[in-house]
Formats: structure tokens, C-alpha cells, sequence
């Protein structure tokens, strides 16, 4: 799939496209920073750029991918979002990252929630989400999505923990949905200012 291809989804607050050239810096201060410990980082220039480069190349491969994240108010990039699976991976991901300055507004959780509606509405039948277990946020977001870990899924590498999302059909018009579709519409709310730790 090319770029071209790609299909934008759009939320409430967020703009979901097609990763461009120029959205490479804020991708490379992030995974130069201590915020990409739990994602192999941090790299240095030349593995950051492989990364980005891997990142675009994902979609042409095996026609899914992970969008850029924009903010629909001025178009900044707030992190990641979307399908993942390089070599080596025993299952389709769920996955993401959200710029360190842009953390703790719920974009991830809002940007995952559709990200995970399009991949299942193109006939994905379920997602993984491969957590170092150190990483509580993520841990955090997975269980606010619906995910379990799952002690018996293949791992990458034996140090991560296996989250498993939801089927399709227990997302439909349940609880969960209702859940998460209510949580974004909070961080939406000019009103509402969470207080305590950052939960994306």
C-alpha cells in the first residue's frame, strides 16, 4: 500500500494520516529521549532514521501501518498510532507512542480506540500489544482498552508481556465501548483538567 493509499481517520480532537518526511523530528527527539526506553531506545541519529524509515516502509509491506497523530486545532504531531508487525513478531500489534510534551490528554487512548476500529472493520479478527512490564502507562492503556494479558501468547523476546485486545464482536455496542467513547469525550471537555499522574 502507498502512502497515497493510505486512509486518514479522523476523531473528535485528532487527525490520523499518513507518516510524511516531515514529521521525522519529533519522531527523532523521541526515541533520542529517556520517553523510548520501553521501546528499544533510546537511538542514536542512525537508528532513529532506520526506524522512521521502517515505519513507512511497514505500510507498503504488509499494507497496514502506523498513522502520524495530529492535533485537528493546528495540525502539531502529538506521537504514533496503529498496526505493527515486523519480522519476528508472532502476532499483529496494537501499538504507540505519544511525544513526551504531548503525554497525559488521552490522545493515545483516543487515537488507538480508532485506530482499532478501522483494522477491525478491514477484517483483523483480534490484536496483541506487546508491553514491557515496567511500562505502566501502556499497561495502564491497555486495560482502559479492554485488553488481558494473556500468559500463554508467544512473546518477541520473553521480557515483554502479551496484552490481548477485544474481538470485534465484544466491542460492538457493549459496555466497553461506551466506556471508552466516554473517557475520550472527558479529555475532550475544555472543562476537564485531570490531576495526578499522566495515564497516556
Amino acid at each position: 500500500m502507498s502512502r497515497a493509499s493510505i486512509p486518514t481517520l479522523e476523531t473528535r480532537r485528532l487527525i490520523l494520516r499518513a507518516p510524511e518526511p516531515e514529521d521525522y523530528p519529533d519522531f527523532k527527539t523521541t526515541f533520542a529521549s529517556y520517553r523510548s526506553r520501553f521501546m528499544g531506545g533510546p537511538l542514536n541519529a542512525y537508528e532513529a532514521w532506520m526506524l522512521y524509515a521502517a515505519e513507512i516502509g511497514h505500510w507498503d509491506i504488509r499494507g497496514f501501518g502506523m498513522w502520524m497523530i495530529h492535533a485537528r486545532e493546528d495540525d502539531r504531531t502529538l506521537g504514533m498510532a496503529g498496526g505493527w508487525q515486523p519480522a519476528a513478531w508472532p502476532e499483529r500489534e496494537l501499538a504507540w507512542i505519544i511525544w513526551p510534551r504531548e503525554s497525559g490528554h488521552g490522545y493515545a487512548l483516543e487515537a488507538t480506540d480508532a485506530a482499532r476500529r478501522h483494522l477491525y472493520a478491514q477484517g483483523w479478527a483480534g490484536a496483541v500489544s506487546y508491553v514491557d512490564p515496567k511500562n505502566l502507562d501502556s499497561i495502564r492503556l491497555c486495560e482502559r482498552l479492554g485488553a488481558k494479558r494473556d500468559p500463554d501468547a508467544a512473546t518477541i523476546d520473553g521480557n515483554d508481556a502479551v496484552y490481548r485486545h477485544p474481538a470485534p464482536d465484544a466491542l460492538d455496542d457493549t459496555r466497553l465501548s461506551w466506556a471508552i467513547a466516554r473517557e475520550i469525550a472527558h479529555y475532550a471537555d475544555p472543562k476537564f483538567r485531570p490531576e495526578g499522574m499522566p495515564l497516556d
